[in-house]
């Protein structure tokens, strides 16, 4: 089972495989996980079973399943004097000095889209090449950004990491498994494709330690 993922899918593909792998052990994984560039050129190469990304060329003919939402919030260190405040103002939070993903980054595009149709424009203070960077200078004070949710079960379990309540926040995007247009899909991806639709919502949210604290208090 070949698979490639873009560098944010590295945050729940493994655990989403492991748990595949638990029914199939037959099964020979191989995962590679790249930038958005070198994914788009193995889907064009046709170089793996299928392709996990949230951003969709719209110049290619492809079979494309959505199996997982990608929630978007704006995250800044936990003493920052906008945490705990309710339904902040977007206009508010272009004020402050943004950390951003490199231009390409499909959390960037859908940032900028959301700002422009508001008239606004983030103060990029900074632009860092992954995540994990912008995670590391959120919790050093350096300013404010983006992530995806899927990127922050550790930080916020510890308290790390404090998400903004910003109205127009959660930005929903998606996760998509694709494979060329015609292409045919061996028996074990076209089970691990299933998988995916059928239970990887449910099994991603129950690895989530903030979410299992949450129901556990109900």
């Amino acid at each position: 089972l070949n698979l490639a993922a873009i560098t944010t899918a590295k945050y729940f593909m493994p655990h989403l495989l492991g748990v595949f792998l638990r029914d199939y052990p037959a099964v020979e994984p191989r995962l590679s996980i790249t930038n958005q560039s070198r994914v788009l050129e193995r889907l064009t190469g046709n170089m793996d079973d299928l392709v996990i990304m949230g951003t969709i060329p719209d110049n290619m003919d492809l079979e494309v399943a959505h199996f997982l939402d990608n929630p978007l919030v704006v995250v800044a260190p936990p003493d920052h004097p906008l945490a705990g405040e309710r339904n902040i103002p977007l206009a508010r939070i272009a004020e402050e000095r943004f950390l951003s993903r490199e231009p390409g980054s499909g959390t960037r595009q859908a940032r900028t889209r959301l700002f422009a149709q508001h008239g606004l424009a983030a103060k990029v203070y900074m632009e860092l090449g992954s995540s994990e960077a912008i995670k590391q200078a959120v919790m050093a004070g350096l300013g404010i950004s983006v992530l995806s949710l899927h990127n922050l079960s550790l930080e916020l379990e510890s308290g790390l990491i404090a998400v903004l309540d910003v109205e127009h926040f959660p930005l929903m995007r998606n996760w998509y498994a694709v494979h060329l247009k015609g292409k045919k899909l061996s028996q074990t991806t076209r089970r691990f494709l299933d998988f995916l639709l059928k239970d990887g919502a449910r099994i991603w949210q129950e690895t989530q330690p903030h979410v299992s604290r949450k129901r556990a208090k109900k």
